[in-house]
């Protein structure tokens, strides 16, 4: 399957995995209409790009504004969703509020979009999440995380029998170097990942963009959550 003339929103696209995605499927084709709660930072990725994209404002996480971003967007062809707001305190800091706060931006607004979105993809098209390798691992630092992408892959599997025959996958990453999450604190973590790792780096947001366009491309891909780490669960 090529991603040549196919139409492609991007939830979460104006940073990071999201953006390097849509940039990736440009290259090899595609229309890309990117989607991020900030009009600003939609601004500034748009500029990044080599053609023209289209750009549409709303928050992943309310249902209003999710309808008429399908509304306007439509119909499309795949929809990728890496919208997520990390919440990185330790267990005996974070507040039950932040803790919901997470879902909301990760779990809640994935499940929003996918069941929102599914009637707007054409037939062959896909939905691809977002979780993380720890719903796989324990990681004493992100407890909450953990169970937030615990519950993508479970949502992934469910949809991909409830929404076909829309095809939806997972894409679970390891540690990644992304702009929105660099701090000196941030660094020293990823370098020690790093040292670890069978590759001796962390990954880089076009190592999970190249997964999203394998699933997207991969007809008989639904059901599954694609691991992209560097060897992290191999250790």
């Amino acid at each position: 399957m090529s991603l040549t003339g196919k139409k492609i929103l991007v939830v979460g696209g104006s940073s990071g995995m999201g953006l390097a995605t849509a940039l990736m499927a440009q290259k090899a084709g595609a229309e890309v209409v990117l989607s991020s709660r900030s009009e600003a930072r939609l601004a500034a990725a748009r500029a990044r790009f080599p053609a023209p994209v289209e750009t549409l404002a709303a928050d992943a996480a309310d249902e209003d504004q999710v309808r008429a971003l399908f509304a306007r967007a439509g119909p499309l062809d795949h929809v990728v969703v890496t919208a997520a707001v990390v919440n990185r305190k330790p267990l005996a800091e974070i507040t039950l509020k932040e803790a919901h706060q997470a879902f909301e931006t990760k779990f809640w607004s994935q499940f929003n979009v996918a069941r929102l979105g599914a009637p707007f993809i054409r037939p062959g098209g896909s939905i691809t999440l977002f979780s993380g390798i720890s719903s796989q691992r324990g990681f004493a630092s992100l407890v909450v995380a953990s169970a937030i992408n615990g519950a993508v892959d479970a949502l992934c599997r469910s949809l991909a029998m409830a929404l076909a025959p829309v095809r939806v996958n997972a894409v679970s990453p390891g540690f990644v170097d992304t702009d929105g999450h660099r701090d000196a604190a941030r660094e020293k973590v990823l370098a020690e990942v790093a040292a670890k790792l069978p590759l001796h780096r962390v990954g880089a947001p076009d190592d999970l963009a190249r997964a999203v366009l394998f699933l997207m491309e991969s007809p008989y891909a639904t059901g599954s959550v694609v691991v992209v780490d560097g060897g992290h669960l191999a250790g």
